[in-house]
C-alpha cells in the first residue's frame, strides 16, 4: 500500500510538474546548433536581398513594382506560415517538419538563383518563405523540449543572437557576396550560398534532432487555419504593396483584418469551450505569465528595429554614394553589439528577467538616438565612423532585448503549446517588421522629396523607428513594475497558479 501511494503521488507530482520526467539529450548543444544556422539563414534572407534590388532588377528588366515582391512576397508567406506550422509541430513531430521545410527552403532557394525572370524568381520567394515560415517555429519549440532550468535560458540566447544578428547582418552579407561574385549575375549567389549549408545542415539534423511524441489525438483547426491566414494576408498586404501605393488604397483592408482575426479569437475560445485542441489555445495570452506582455514587447520593439536598416541602406547608398559592403560595414559595430549581448544575456535572465529588457531598450535608444544627433550635426563624410561607438551601444542593447524576451515569454509556456506560442510571437514580430519597413522608409522618401535633404530625411526616419522602441521600453518597464509588486505582496511569482491554469482540463 504504501509503495502505491509512493507511485501515485510521484505520478500526481509528474503531471504538475512537466520537468519531472525530463531526461537530457546528449545531442542537444549540437541539435542547437544545427537548428541555429538553419534559423539564420531563413532570418538573413529577410534583408540580405535588399542590397541586390538594383541589380536584379536591371538583370531581369524588371518594374520596381515587381522587383519589390521578390523581398516583400517573402515575409508574407513566411508570416502567413507561422502559427499553422507551430501547431502541426506540436501535433505531429517537430523534427520531421523541421527537415521537411528545410530541405524545402535548400529546394527553393536553388530556383531562386537559376529563375530566368522576375516572375518565377517572385513564385520561388514565395515558395521559400513559406518553407521558412514552417521551419522557423519549430526553432524554438525544439529549444524548448529539449532544454530547462538556467540551460533553456542560454540556448534562447544564442536563438536570440540569432534573431537579433541575423536582420543586421543581411546588408553586410548581401554586400560582400556581390562583391566576390562580380559581374551582372553575381546575385544569384545570394540564394545559390545557402544550397551547399542547408543540404549539410538537413544531413547534420537528421542525426542530432529528438524526435517529438505525437499527440494522443490528431486534429488540426482548419476553419482557424483560414481566419488566421486570412486576417494576417489582409493586416499585411497594404504593407507590402506601399512602394506601390497600397497602405492609401488598401486602407480598408486593416479594418477587414481586425474583424477577422476577432473572429478568430472568438473561434477559438468556443473551440476551448467544447473540449477541441485549437490552433492557438487562448489561455496562452491569458494565464501564462509574461506571454501577453512579451508578444507585445517584441511586436512594437520590431516595428522600430526593422525599417532602420533599410533606412541606413538608402542614406549610406543613395545620400552618400556607399558601395553595398561599405553601407553594410558601417552598420556592423550593432551587428557585433547585437551577438555578443544576446549570449550573455541569455545567462542573465533567471537573474534579472524584465528588468534586463528594460536596460537593454534603453540602450538601444541611446545609441540609435545618438546615432541620429550625430548625423544631424556633424559633416557626413566623419559622422558615419564617430557613430560606430554609439552603435555599438545600440547592438549590446538588442541582444539584451530580444534573447531575454523570447526566454521571458515562453519560459512558462507549456512544451505541448510550445511551437504554437513560438508561431505566434514571431508572427507578431513579422508584422511589427512589416509595419516598420513600410513606414520608415516611406517617411524617409516623403521628407526627401519635399526637403531634397539626406540629412534631414534619415534622422526624420530614425526618430520614427525611436518612437516604436519607447512604446516597447514603456510596456517593458510597466512588467517589471508589476512583478516587482507581485514579489513584494506574495514573495514569489505565481508561476504555480498560471501553470495549472493552463494545464487544467478541458470543460
Amino acid at each position: 500500500m504504501r509503495g502505491a501511494l509512493v507511485t501515485a503521488q510521484a505520478s500526481a507530482a509528474s503531471d504538475r510538474d512537466p520537468d519531472a520526467g525530463y531526461r537530457p539529450d546528449p545531442h542537444r548543444w549540437r541539435a542547437l546548433w544545427v537548428t541555429q544556422v538553419a534559423g539564420f539563414m531563413s532570418l538573413l534572407d529577410v534583408t540580405i536581398v535588399a542590397v541586390a534590388l538594383p541589380t536584379i532588377q536591371r538583370d531581369l528588366h524588371a518594374s520596381p513594382a515587381q522587383v519589390q515582391w521578390v523581398v516583400s512576397g517573402y515575409a508574407l508567406s513566411f508570416a502567413l506560415a507561422l502559427v499553422t506550422a507551430g501547431r502541426l509541430g506540436d501535433a505531429l513531430d517537430r523534427r520531421r517538419i523541421f527537415l521537411l521545410a528545410l530541405s524545402g527552403f535548400v529546394v527553393f532557394s536553388a530556383a531562386c538563383g537559376a529563375a530566368p525572370d522576375i516572375t518565377l524568381l517572385v513564385v520561388a520567394r514565395l515558395a521559400q518563405g513559406l518553407a521558412a515560415g514552417f521551419m522557423a517555429p519549430q526553432n524554438s519549440a525544439l529549444i524548448q523540449q529539449m532544454f530547462r532550468g538556467a540551460e533553456r535560458g542560454r540556448a534562447f540566447g544564442f536563438f536570440g543572437a540569432t534573431v537579433g544578428v541575423s536582420a543586421a547582418a543581411g546588408p553586410i552579407t548581401g554586400g560582400a557576396i556581390l562583391a566576390l561574385a562580380s559581374g551582372a549575375q553575381g546575385w544569384r549567389w545570394i540564394f545559390y550560398v545557402n544550397v551547399p549549408i542547408g543540404i549539410l545542415a538537413v544531413l547534420l539534423g537528421r542525426r542530432l534532432l529528438p524526435r517529438t511524441r505525437r499527440a494522443k489525438r490528431g486534429h488540426l483547426d482548419l476553419p482557424g487555419v483560414l481566419l488566421l491566414g486570412l486576417g494576417v494576408l489582409a493586416l499585411m498586404y497594404p504593407l507590402v504593396q506601399a512602394d506601390s501605393g497600397g497602405i492609401g488604397s488598401l486602407w480598408w483592408l486593416f479594418l477587414a483584418g481586425a474583424a477577422v482575426l476577432v473572429a478568430f479569437t472568438w473561434w477559438q475560445h468556443r473551440l476551448v469551450a467544447r473540449g477541441i485542441p485549437p490552433l492557438l489555445d487562448p489561455r496562452l495570452f491569458t494565464t501564462v505569465r509574461g506571454y501577453a506582455v512579451g508578444a507585445g514587447v517584441g511586436t512594437l520593439y520590431f516595428v522600430g528595429f526593422s525599417g532602420v536598416w533599410l533606412v541606413f541602406a538608402l542614406f549610406y547608398q543613395h545620400g552618400l554614394g556607399f558601395s553595398p559592403l561599405r553601407s553594410g560595414l558601417a552598420v556592423t559595430p550593432f551587428a557585433v553589439g547585437a551577438a555578443c549581448a544576446a549570449v550573455i544575456s541569455g545567462r542573465l535572465v533567471d537573474r534579472f528577467g524584465r528588468l534586463l529588457t528594460v536596460c537593454g531598450l534603453g540602450g538601444v535608444i541611446v545609441g540609435l538616438g545618438g546615432t541620429a544627433l550625430l548625423l544631424h550635426f556633424l559633416p557626413l563624410d566623419v559622422a558615419p565612423w564617430l557613430a560606430a561607438p554609439l552603435l555599438l551601444i545600440g547592438g549590446l542593447g538588442s541582444g539584451s532585448v530580444v534573447s531575454p524576451n523570447i526566454t521571458l515569454t515562453l519560459r512558462d509556456v507549456p512544451v505541448r503549446m510550445a511551437g504554437a506560442a513560438g508561431g505566434a510571437l514571431q508572427t507578431g514580430q513579422r508584422l511589427g517588421a512589416a509595419v516598420g519597413t513600410a513606414a520608415l522608409p516611406g517617411l524617409f522618401y516623403v521628407v526627401l522629396g519635399r526637403s531634397h535633404d539626406y540629412r534631414h530625411a534619415v534622422v526624420t526616419a530614425l526618430a520614427a523607428g525611436l518612437v516604436g522602441m519607447a512604446a516597447s521600453l514603456a510596456l517593458a518597464v510597466f512588467d517589471w513594475w508589476r512583478d516587482c509588486r507581485t514579489r513584494s505582496s506574495h514573495g514569489s511569482c505565481p508561476d504555480e497558479v498560471a501553470h495549472d491554469a493552463v494545464h487544467a482540463p478541458h470543460p
